[in-house]
């Protein structure tokens, strides 16, 4: 009976800002290991950790989704590859009147598990959401 070598799965890390930002904070936006993608919540900062769209919920909201998106592409994935989506807002009234946005992001019907939490503040105090998701590859 000949043994079969275990396969060991090697982490991939996933950096979007050419400057690096992630390390700087000491996180990694994404984490690939085998057919799941691990994602650290996507606020709403540019290439150098600095909050944009500051007092525009609507605008933060998209740009976070920018975020998850360059890395669904990244990984040859799409938004109905996401499995769970956890949504942190410092305004879950905002938050439900943007609700159609990011209901546009994914097919009709394919929702990912998703817990929507209202929190006091998030990393710096200009941020009003921020978007954690797992994503599974077929």
């Amino acid at each position: 009976m000949a043994q079969e070598k275990a396969t060991i799965l090697q982490p991939e890390y996933y950096q979007p800002r050419a400057s690096e930002t992630e390390n700087g904070f000491g996180y990694s936006f994404a984490v690939k290991i085998g057919n799941l993608i691990k994602v650290s919540g996507a606020v709403s900062m540019d290439e150098e950790g600095k909050p944009t769209a500051i007092g525009d919920y609507a605008q933060q909201m998209k740009n976070c989704y920018a975020d998850i998106e360059k890395m669904l592409i990244h990984y040859g994935c799409t938004f109905d590859d996401i499995i769970v989506e956890n949504i942190y807002t410092t305004n879950m009234t905002l938050f439900m009147e943007n609700l159609e946005y990011r209901k546009s992001l994914y097919a009709e019907n394919r929702y990912p598990k998703s817990t929507w939490l209202g929190v006091k503040e998030l990393a710096m105090p200009e941020l009003m959401i921020e978007i954690e998701v797992e994503v599974y590859i077929p």
